[in-house]
């Protein structure tokens, strides 16, 4: 947990605005969450209380080093990638869900897709729903959204806010683009985990599109 703490205290030392754990897509936090991979049998294994140990003290060591209202966590209930998946998700987490209660953190953070991805089952009941019960405090989600559907979801309560990831990437800009129904780029997810700025810094700005086009029209 020592490093967990460090980390939090680098984070903060370098003028972050706060942290995010991250126990989604199969690391090692993850990896104690779920009854695929944890086959333990001491403390941290068999039973979803045990499970959620390595989880709490992780929390524990980073909300110690900085404040809860500076600490975010993301989960991944239904990835089922790499070998990952649990027999009870809904129990898992709405346990883990209350268990975070009392400590108070800025947000949690859920991924599930709405439609089938590399990682993920959107076929696999939606866990979100349940967590939004048993979580006292801010919520976000994500998982394929698009604008109509992020707003469906907002209206409908199941999030307080809906966060966008590869539309991000892929759009520097997206909230302008959300906000005019401007048409979005395309990620490119072969650049995804490649050296360089391709793939990173190089997507087009409504901004730059409009700039080029002035120049060709003055051309002209």
């Amino acid at each position: 947990m020592e490093y967990y703490a460090i980390a939090t205290e680098r984070a903060k030392d370098a003028g972050f605005d706060g942290v995010e754990i991250h126990g989604a897509n199969g690391y090692l936090i993850d990896q104690f969450l779920r009854d695929s991979s944890n086959q333990r049998d001491d403390d941290y294994g068999g039973s979803i209380e045990n499970r959620l140990r390595f989880l709490k003290e992780v929390v524990q060591a980073v909300t110690g080093a900085w404040s809860p209202d500076r600490t975010g966590l993301r989960l991944s209930p239904t990835m089922n990638g790499n070998g990952m998946g649990d027999i009870d998700a809904v129990g898992l987490y709405t346990q883990a869900a209350r268990m975070l209660n009392e400590f108070n953190l800025a947000y949690l953070h859920t991924a599930e897709a709405i439609r089938p991805g590399r990682l993920f089952n959107a076929y696999a009941p939606r866990v979100t729903p349940h967590i939004r019960q048993a979580f006292n405090g801010v919520l976000l989600t994500n998982g394929g959204y698009d604008k109509p559907t992020a707003a469906a979801a907002i209206r409908n309560g199941e999030a307080d806010a809906i966060v966008f990831g590869q539309k991000f990437i892929a759009n520097p800009d997206l909230p302008v683009r959300l906000r005019d129904d401007a048409p979005l780029n395309d990620p490119d997810d072969a650049t995804y985990y490649t050296p360089g700025p391709q793939g990173y810094i190089d997507y087009p700005t409504l901004a730059g599109n409009d700039s080029k086009k002035e120049t060709m029209e003055c051309r002209d």
